[in-house]
């Protein structure tokens, strides 16, 4: 269950349409990323945890500007350094990186964010904070998978290949978790307008 092709078709149309009328350089940057997808924040935050070379877990203004250089964003240097600012909030000269990516986040309603933890906690069946391939064993059938039915995949191929979809793209580790969860049904939120839809749809993919 991710975000369909035609939801990502939608946000990425509607991200565009925003774009010409969006003065904020937080909300310009957001929508950048949302004319990629779903995933396109995601895809950001893996550019940057590769150019965190000293790992930690921080920005300065010189790798802000060459991680949106690099994953292809569209900024005026002066947008960009200004909400470097903003986000500096203090004045060290460099940005907290999970902060950052939170600020990024398209914002979800409290309705949404709850549903959203409710399929979390039944996938996470330990209940330790983490859905690993075990969690899924009880909860996600494999079985009914193409490539489980013809042979090309063990049972354990699948439930990893599952998990990729919410696991965050530049740390593969089979483990999903709560905050990679929300990141990526926040960018599948950004594409679909009404609260009553998302939740059945989440109810109807995790029947809770």
């Amino acid at each position: 269950m991710a975000g369909t092709s035609r939801h990502d078709h939608e946000m990425a149309l509607k991200a565009k349409h925003q774009l010409s009328a969006c003065s904020d350089p937080v909300e310009k940057l957001r929508l950048q990323c949302l004319t990629r997808g779903s995933s396109g924040i995601k895809g950001l935050s893996r550019t940057f945890r590769i150019m965190d070379d000293n790992s930690s877990r921080s920005l300065d203004l010189k790798e802000f500007l060459k991680g949106l250089s690099d994953f292809g964003l569209l900024l005026e240097k002066e947008e960009a350094m200004q909400m470097f600012q903003k986000l500096d909030r203090d004045g060290s000269g460099a940005i907290d990186l999970d902060e950052f990516l939170v600020a990024l986040r398209p914002p979800m309603s409290k309705a949404r964010k709850q549903v959203v933890l409710e399929a979390f906690r039944k996938l996470d069946r330990t209940g330790d904070g983490v859905i690993t391939v075990e969690d899924l064993q009880g909860v996600y059938n494999a079985k009914h998978h193409p490539r489980y039915q013809n042979g090309e995949w063990t049972e354990e191929q699948v439930f990893r290949t599952f998990l990729d979809n919410f696991d965050s793209p530049y740390d593969k580790d089979g483990k999903v978790t709560k905050e990679e969860f929300m990141n990526y049904y926040c960018g599948v939120s950004a594409s679909i307008d009404s609260d009553v839809y998302f939740i059945l749809m989440m109810k109807n993919a995790w029947k809770l």
